[in-house]
């Protein structure tokens, strides 16, 4: 399972952990503020906001909430000015790792992320070190209750997708970037349960880890989504099945 996937997993799990809502809510949004005042206030004609208010409403975040998050982003309130920020480093074994965040302190967060990279074993590195091992590329969850695969693959096919693997219980359907917007309409359109659609970093390689490696590496990972800075963690990682198995006992 790559870990990617592994990841991917893991936060959808943990979005169902009323500990964890409250930095959910904040991760969003921020991300919803930020949306707003690059794109305007509208999301019918800002993509970008109306795949935040997605996401918003995918953990049932109230709309005042929501409202709130776009008025500080047009201005309308008064709010926080949030700086976007990539940044790459090393885990375990040589992992790939991109984190991106956003933050009104560029200086006490990467002060904070360089921390988390040392205590578990790995390094901040510098801009460009391990994002060319990372293809941008938009990704569509779907519950996997709530239709079949083969139906679900004649959908996504024709409505333009590139992908779609199955990781557990939701399917996982990739497009260009540039088309995530089409495919997830076109595909709301012809009835599809949409459970979320962002654009993300899939690895072009990866790291094969042992017992030990991988549960310091989702450790790192934790701790990274922990940070209530950090709004994605990308990484380049694989676990066996087999220890898979181990880590969930």
């Amino acid at each position: 399972m790559s870990g990617h996937s592994k990841w991917s997993t893991i936060k959808h799990k943990k979005a169902a952990i009323d500990a964890k809502r409250g930095r959910m809510f904040t991760k969003i949004i921020k991300e919803i503020t930020v949306a707003a005042r690059m794109g305007g206030g509208d999301a019918d004609s800002n993509p970008r906001l109306r795949t935040a208010i997605l996401s918003a409403k995918g953990v049932n975040m109230p709309g005042e909430n929501i409202d709130r998050a776009i008025k500080k982003g047009t201005g309308e309130l008064p709010g926080v000015s949030y700086e976007e920020i990539t940044y790459e480093g090393y885990g375990v074994g040589g992992v790939a790792v991109l984190v991106e965040v956003m933050t009104d302190n560029r200086n006490r967060t990467v002060a904070e992320i360089r921390t988390i990279f040392t205590k578990a074993g790995g390094a901040l590195g510098e801009s460009g070190c391990v994002s060319w091992m990372f293809r941008k590329l938009g990704l569509i969850t779907v519950p996997a209750e709530s239709i079949k695969e083969d139906a679900l693959m004649e959908v996504a096919l024709d409505c333009g997708a590139e992908d779609m693997s199955l990781e557990e219980d939701v399917f996982e359907v990739k497009t260009r970037f540039q088309d995530l917007e089409a495919v997830r309409e076109a595909m709301e359109a012809k009835g599809v349960t949409i459970g979320s659609a962002e654009v993300t970093m899939i690895p072009q390689n990866t790291t094969q880890l042992d017992e030990e490696g991988a549960r310091k590496m989702l450790k790192l990972m934790d701790n990274l989504d922990d940070h209530d800075d950090v709004q994605k963690v990308y990484a380049n990682f694989d676990i066996p099945e087999d220890i898979m198995e181990k880590l969930g006992d």
